[in-house]
Parts: structure tokens; C-alpha cells; sequence
């Protein structure tokens, strides 16, 4: 009996020993958890990024041709701007100073691949570093990111015909 009574005074005595110690330890157990996801929510934005340039690529591959005749095939800046257009919204909210270049080019005149390319870029501002500075820490942020994707929306044909336009168009949108 005497035991069971010393483990009970034992406890009481105790109980502010343990609220001191998780009031220590919650903090570092906060960020230990805070900091994988903040990156995580990082890697997801950019996915995100990445996914609508290849998806803008892909728009800007398919797109109509000028006049319907395969041969005559030359984008112009509003076709940029309508591939901007639907890649836009795709965007997630967490990039800030967001841009999307759109480029229609000819590889080369040797073998006349045509390509369209459309880079998305933006800040991402991680909130673990704003923490630190409230503590005094310096860091940089944000951090800009990029994501760029090509595909090619027309090949040289076999044969001797040569169909090489030479047309550019290269739009850049920022701040969106």
C-alpha cells in the first residue's frame, strides 16, 4: 500500500514537469512538421506550372492553321496570345509575378522542324522563411521559378519539296 501511495504522490508531482517540457518541445515539433509541407506545397505548385507549359504546347500544336493550307502554316502574335489565354487560368494562385512566353520557331532551315515552346515562370514565397524573419533570420525570398515545354507542330516532309518558312513569333506576357 505504502508503494501505490508514493507512485501516486510521484505523479502529482510531476504534472507541471510535463506541460514545461511539451511547452518546449511543441514548437520544434511544429516546425519539424511544417517544413515538409511547405516544400511539398512547393513541388506541387511547380508540377502544377509544369504541367500547364505542356499543356500550352500542346494547345499551340494543335491550333488552326492560317488560311487552312498546311503549306502556308505562319502563327502570329494572337495566336500567342490565345495560347496565353487558355494556359493562364491553369496557373495556380500561389505563384506571384507570374509570366508565359509563347514561341513559334523553325529549328533549323536544314531540317525545317517548326516548334512551339511555352515557359511559365513565377515567385513562390515559402512561409517558413517568413517565419525566420520574424526572428531576425535573413533570407531570400521568393524563389522564382520556371517550366518550360516544347513540341513541334509541323515536319519537314520526305521528298525534295521544301516547305521552311523562317516565321517566328515570340510573345512574352508578365505579371499576369
Amino acid at each position: 500500500m505504502k508503494v501505490f501511495s508514493n507512485l501516486i504522490a510521484s505523479i502529482r508531482n510531476n504534472k507541471g514537469q510535463s506541460i514545461v517540457e511539451m511547452t518546449l518541445i511543441a514548437p520544434l515539433l511544429l516546425v519539424a512538421l511544417y517544413v515538409p509541407a511547405d516544400f511539398g506545397v512547393a513541388f506541387f505548385v511547380m508540377n502544377i506550372a509544369g504541367t500547364a507549359a505542356r499543356d500550352g504546347a500542346r494547345i499551340g500544336s494543335e491550333m488552326g492553321k492560317s488560311g487552312g493550307n498546311e503549306d502556308n502554316r505562319n502563327f502570329t502574335s494572337a495566336d500567342a496570345g490565345a495560347v496565353k489565354d487558355r494556359v493562364l487560368p491553369m496557373l495556380p494562385a500561389y505563384l506571384a509575378s507570374r509570366s508565359i512566353r509563347v514561341r513559334f520557331y523553325e529549328d533549323s532551315v536544314a531540317n525545317c522542324l517548326e516548334t512551339v515552346e511555352v515557359t511559365v515562370s513565377g515567385d513562390y514565397n515559402f512561409f517558413f522563411y517568413q517565419i525566420l524573419r520574424l526572428f531576425g533570420a535573413t533570407v531570400t525570398n521568393p524563389r522564382t521559378f520556371s517550366r518550360t515545354s516544347q513540341m513541334p507542330y509541323r515536319y519537314q516532309p520526305y521528298g525534295n519539296q521544301v516547305r521552311c518558312t523562317g516565321a517566328s513569333v515570340d510573345q512574352l506576357y508578365q505579371n499576369l
